[in-house]
């Protein structure tokens, strides 16, 4: 478990787009070796949901533009992966 103070200090330097578009990174690249598409699709979809859903006010207005492109993309790929 991380101390909440190492936490702190890392997001005193960035906004809130930037550390979830880490945390998505991460996910994906941590999804990649189960090789599932569904996988990918869900991850997108869910984090697509949270850039659109994340208040302007804390994060830049182009992270609601992100937001959008993943949910569209992350159906196309839910849809083509293999059951």
């Amino acid at each position: 478990m991380l101390p909440l103070q190492l936490i702190d200090s890392f997001l005193l330097n960035y906004n809130i787009g930037q550390a979830l578009l880490l945390v998505f990174i991460l996910s994906t690249v941590g999804a990649l070796p189960l090789k599932s598409r569904r996988i990918l699709g869900i991850n997108t979809i869910v984090f697509g949901l949270i850039f659109l859903l994340t208040p302007v006010a804390i994060a830049k207005p182009h992270y609601l533009f992100l937001g959008i492109a993943l949910l569209i993309v992350g159906p196309i790929l839910f849809v083509s992966g293999r059951r």
